[in-house]
């Protein structure tokens, strides 16, 4: 269930402040946002907080990261015109909400989640066996919940938080939608409506509810999207009463499946700093000639005429995000013919690494030299994506019976 067909259009996404982002984030998160910013209304936020449950120790490598890698996303060329960008911790009504949502959420719910003893497992040298690391996906739904997300991208990998994000939403409204009055104030909203499209309302509730006719929900939403006299709680009531719940307070967000990232590392695995495999957004031209220089490649070349596989040489992948394809066939008969020369084979990578890194070092460089207007960007969008958190924390301390203060 999704809620009012205006948050649909709402995409929430955080990175945590690692440091200086590289070619894996480029192509796995943000050359994504930059698309995202135009067609939703896009929330991207800095995770500082998440960055806590694992670096908690370590305040000097989160406070010196946060707006180095904002100036990273303004570089690739996420808009502050088109997206609101601001700090996680900057907004506390996540943590709010986070508090509130762990009232209600069983421990099981957070123990099963994949990620959970995978990551105790990978980061076996940190001592993380504290409450931040088991509830950080409940910070996770808090941030999406907050701004009432429609969509949040995510990879394969990340589906079953924001699976575990809909079921906190779908307890929360179950336990907390349905007023005393509830019907009562469903009836007389629906007679706001008109006579016309209460008629209309009706029977694509009959719809849904009898035949489990889902363009019939989607058009239900619609038309409550397009009511000028209901209010927005009405909206919310009307839309919980098509799908016989109760008021949707927090709407259930949906996964927004990203294109799976293909950027390796130098190495042939996943691009990553703990792997000291990356080439960074702001490497200068000599140290991506260096880095892509000194990669390794196909094993079975020992020499220049000695022939080779692509599919086992760890830059062949390099060439399917940036040569041509006459180039890659050029690349693949010369490497299992023994006709051209790794270097030769690197260079064809190395000149369309550059080309697209220029304009982004050229950029990092600029917005680095202006602090204060990195500074400001973020206080802006901090303030913008507080205003919309406070909206939702409102509703969600009422239903909850918290006196407002």
């Amino acid at each position: 269930m999704l809620g009012p067909t205006a948050h649909n259009r709402r995409v929430l996404s955080g990175m945590r402040p690692t440091g200086r982002l590289h070619l894996g984030h480029y192509h796995g998160v943000l050359k994504n946002w930059t698309q995202l910013q135009y067609d939703y209304e896009c929330f991207f936020f800095v995770a500082d907080w998440h960055a806590l449950t694992t670096e908690y120790e370590n305040k000097s490598v989160i406070r010196d990261n946060i707006y180095e890698m904002v100036v990273d996303w303004l570089a690739v060329g996420v808009d502050p015109a088109s997206a609101n960008i601001f700090i996680q911790s900057h907004v506390p009504e996540h943590a709010e909400l986070h508090l509130l949502l762990s009232m209600m959420t069983p421990l099981g719910w957070l123990e099963r989640v994949p990620s959970y003893k995978d990551q105790q497992e990978k980061l076996r040298e940190k001592d993380i066996d504290t409450y931040g690391f088991l509830g950080y996906p409940l910070l996770q739904s808090a941030d999406i919940l907050a701004y009432k997300a429609g969509h949040v991208p995510v990879g394969e990998d990340q589906v079953a938080h924001v699976e575990l994000t809909r079921e906190v939403a779908r307890r929360f409204n179950f336990l907390y939608g349905r007023e005393d009055d509830f019907v009562d104030k469903v009836e007389a909203a629906i007679k706001k409506m008109g006579r016309k499209n209460a008629r209309l309302y009706s029977e694509l509730r009959r719809q849904f509810q009898e035949q489990g006719d889902h363009e019939a929900l989607e058009r239900a939403r619609a038309l409550l999207d397009e009511q000028q006299n209901i209010t927005l709680a009405d909206r919310t009531r009307l839309s919980g009463y098509m799908s016989g719940e109760g008021r949707v307070i927090l709407p259930e967000p949906q996964a927004l499946l990203t294109p799976m990232a293909k950027m390796p590392g130098l190495d042939g695995q996943k691009m990553s700093k703990s792997y000291h495999n990356t080439i960074t957004l702001r490497d200068e031209p000599e140290m991506v000639v260096k880095k892509m220089r000194t990669m390794p490649t196909d094993p079975a070349r020992v020499r220049r005429t000695d022939p080779g596989d692509p599919d086992k040489c760890p830059v062949w992948p390099f060439h399917q995000i940036y040569s041509s394809s006459e180039a890659h066939q050029w690349v693949s008969e010369g490497c299992r013919a023994g006709t051209i020369g790794c270097l030769d084979c690197k260079q064809l990578v190395i000149d369309g690494m550059q080309e697209e890194l220029a304009p982004i070092r050229e950029r990092a460089v600029e917005f680095s030299a202006n602090q204060k207007l990195v500074e400001n960007i973020v206080a802006e969008g901090s303030e913008k994506a507080r205003c919309v958190a406070r909206k939702t924390m409102e509703e969600v301390r009422g239903a909850m019976g918290l006196i407002a203060s």
